[in-house]
This record gives C-alpha cells, sequence and structure tokens, in this order.
C-alpha cells in the first residue's frame, strides 16, 4: 500500500504496529502527524519543538486521555529530563525542582552593544562563531528566537512557569 500526502503521515503515525513514533516533521506540517501518534497513545520522541510550541497544552492533555508517552529527544531538553527524579512525565511537575536551567552561546553578537543591533546584516547574523547551521536557525539563534520558543517547550514539557526557566547565555 502507498500513501502520500499529509493523511498519510497521521495514518502511518497512528498505526497499530507502530509502537514509538519520532516526531521530527519541522514547522507546524508535523503537528498533524504527532497528535495522531499521541491520539493513538503511542511512545512519542519529540526532535523538534514545534508541536509543543503550537499546540503543547493539546498535544499534553491528548497524552494524558490517551496515555500516550513523549519524550524529548533533541539535546538541551532531553538532558534536562534525565536529570529529573523518576518517575516524570511530560507535562508533570516534577518534585523538587526550583528553576529549569537552558544556555544559550550568544551567537555572533555576544559581544555586540545593544544600540550596534539595530544595524546588524543578516551575513552577520548567520556568521555563528562556532557552528555551521541553515539560514533560518542561525537567525533564530542569533536573535534569541529559537531560545525564546525552547522556553516555551520547556514550559510545556517540565509543567512549570515561564518564571521557573532562566537562561544563562555563556559562550
Amino acid at each position: 500500500e502507498v500513501l502520500v500526502g499529509p493523511e498519510a503521515l497521521c495514518t502511518v503515525a497512528a498505526l497499530p504496529d507502530a509502537g514509538i513514533v519520532v516526531a521530527g516533521i519541522v514547522g507546524a506540517a508535523g503537528l498533524a502527524p504527532t497528535l495522531a501518534a499521541v491520539t493513538a497513545g503511542k511512545r512519542v520522541l519529540l526532535a523538534n519543538k514545534e508541536a509543543l510550541v503550537l499546540a503543547g497544552a493539546l498535544l499534553l492533555e491528548a497524552a494524558r486521555r490517551s496515555g500516550a508517552e513523549l519524550l524529548p529527544v533533541d539535546s538541551e531538553h532531553n538532558a534536562i529530563f534525565q536529570c529529573l527524579p523518576a518517575p516524570t512525565h511530560s507535562g508533570e511537575a516534577a518534585p523538587g525542582v526550583r528553576k529549569i536551567l537552558l544556555t544559550a552561546s550568544g551567537g555572533p553578537f555576544l559581544a555586540t552593544p545593544p544600540e550596534r543591533l539595530a544595524t546588524v546584516t543578516p551575513e552577520q547574523a548567520v556568521a555563528h562563531p562556532k557552528w555551521r547551521m541553515g539560514r533560518k536557525i542561525s537567525v533564530d539563534s542569533a536573535t534569541l528566537m529559537n531560545k525564546g520558543l525552547e522556553v516555551i517547550e520547556a514550559c510545556h514539557l517540565f509543567a512549570v512557569t515561564p518564571d521557573r526557566v532562566q537562561v544563562i547565555i555563556h559562550p
């Protein structure tokens, strides 16, 4: 059987034989298949933040109803998840956790005075001093937009309010 298109992704994500689903489709296109997998009660490995940023409350409620398990597999949120006391489930507050720390490198603008930020160019934004990434993620990283999205993701995953997520900029 050959399936194509967005509906096919939802169908495949909810197949009875699929015990684990990796949610790694970039952007809003990944939301519907991720929700289909969660609604079907799958163990869903979150390889990106988009579904949680777009519809975190909806996904977590669907997971509670279906018994699905949401596990972050991207590096920083996965590391945080591994540090939480067991058993901790996504969307539930871990006992004893007062603060979640996220790190940011500061990127190409770490030493740029704030008054100069209004005049930076896209070429400067994609010139990360340590990593070579695509243009969009480079700009999102340089402007800290990506870190803002990671704060939203952390709030949903770890059931904390934004004031309990601290971003530390460190080269």
